[in-house]
């Protein structure tokens, strides 16, 4: 009997990201490049993508008092 694991989280590019987390792509290209925040872009040649979950905790740390 075989495991199932669940499939992988899609992965969104820099300006799905950007309208996720309500920044201008070119914002989210500054922090990234700045590393003033670390989002974990996933570099995959030339472009980027972030898991979902990874903006949602950042957002997550930034609504805590």
């Amino acid at each position: 009997m075989a495991i199932k694991t669940p499939p992988p989280e899609p992965l969104l590019d820099r300006k799905s990201a950007a309208r996720f987390l309500c920044v201008s792509p070119g914002t989210l290209a500054v922090w990234d490049c700045t590393k003033r925040y670390d989002l974990k872009p996933i570099k995959i040649g030339r472009a980027v993508r972030y898991r979902r979950a990874d903006l949602e905790k950042f957002i997550e740390q930034r609504l805590r008092p």
